[in-house]
């Protein structure tokens, strides 16, 4: 299937992680935690740690520990099919389309549940037509991204003129718990809220560049090292130490795997500044500045980031025919996905 358009949105209130050290001090966070676990956060929110700043679609982050489940999924349910519908907007108008013209819309998040999904709060308010096919994917975490594609080519391969558009959207502040947990605490400081929308045709349009190869691999066993648990109603994210050798060791798993044809860059999730250190030696020699980047200007967006860090990378170069770009995702399950986007 052929890209025809990638956008990407994030809310506009955003906070560098000083600011948000400052907003955690001051507010009740201090009487919840430990002081060994304020420590932990002022080393994470002060020190440097590859995030720079975030963006947060809650009005009012500083009492975020303090919601309910119902007003955090209240949160929910206005703003991911708001910042959703903001990165499709933004896709159509790059793609010359109009949102009636859309034959299917895929969603995926895991910040959130919405029945029905945020799809269908899209479709209505961006006017897709009532026959227009509407997919959610929840659960599949960090990693969404490239099932979901893998998904809109299915549909393309039966209906290769039919116009599909992908969203990653997370609100991971809608998803924000606090406890005395390291793995807690660290997740509280990595997470920001984005959206990614592209738009896929089974023909090429301009610059032909298509997704295709997609493989992937699960390992179950360590499912308890990076996964949401519910307390109190609440999503609570459980993420283990390991995590960034689970990332490396799972992503080297699939670069091992990648078959002969040539790669000139490598794409991933950006998870946080210890994986990527994990994933360097992995793809090297190619670089994940791009990934980096995304890090750095927007924390770990969830499913979204790797579609920030593609549209970071097609800002400097665009596959040529000498080598592909080689996508990766990680998360959930545990697991990891990967793609090839080129021109051949």
């Amino acid at each position: 299937m052929y890209l025809h358009a990638l956008a990407t949105a994030v809310p506009d209130a955003s906070y560098t992680q000083a600011e948000c050290w400052d907003i955690a001090r001051q507010s009740g966070v201090r009487d919840r935690l430990k002081k060994r676990s304020m420590l932990i956060l002022q080393s994470i929110l002060r020190g440097e740690h590859g995030i720079e700043r975030r963006h947060f679609a809650l009005p009012n982050i500083a009492g975020v520990f303090d919601l309910t489940s119902d007003e955090l999924n209240a949160a929910f349910r206005q703003a991911a099919p708001r910042l959703a519908g903001r990165a499709l907007t933004r896709a159509l108008e790059q793609a010359g389309l109009r949102a009636s013209e859309l034959d299917a819309l895929l969603v995926c998040t895991c910040t959130g549940y919405l029945c029905p999904g945020v799809s269908s709060y899209v479709a209505e308010s961006l006017g897709l037509r009532a026959n227009a096919h509407l997919q959610d994917l929840v659960g599949l975490g960090c990693g969404a991204a490239i099932p979901m594609l893998r998904a809109a080519s299915h549909i393309l391969a039966a209906e290769p003129d039919a116009r599909v558009a992908c969203i990653a959207v997370e609100v991971c502040s809608a998803a924000f718990y606090l406890d005395d947990d390291p793995g807690v605490i660290i997740s509280a400081c990595l997470f920001g809220d984005g959206a990614a929308a592209s738009i896929w045709r089974g023909s090429p349009h301009g610059l032909p560049l298509r997704a295709f190869d997609f493989q992937t691999t699960h390992v179950p066993e360590h499912r308890d090292k990076l996964r949401f648990e519910q307390r109190d109603g609440k999503l609570r994210n459980l993420l283990h130490r390991t995590v960034p050798e689970l990332a490396a060791e799972a992503v080297g798993r699939l670069w091992r795997e990648r078959g002969p044809r040539p790669v000139a860059r490598v794409v991933s999730h950006a998870g946080g500044r210890d994986v990527l250190e994990a994933l360097a030696p992995v793809v090297a020699p190619h670089s994940l500045d791009a990934s980096a980047r995304v890090l750095r200007d927007q924390g770990n967006m969830s499913s979204p980031s790797v579609l920030f860090a593609l549209e970071e990378t097609l800002k400097a170069e665009s596959p040529n025919g000498t080598g592909d770009f080689w996508l990766v995702t990680f998360g959930a399950g545990f697991s990891a996905h990967s793609c090839r986007f080129g021109t051949g």
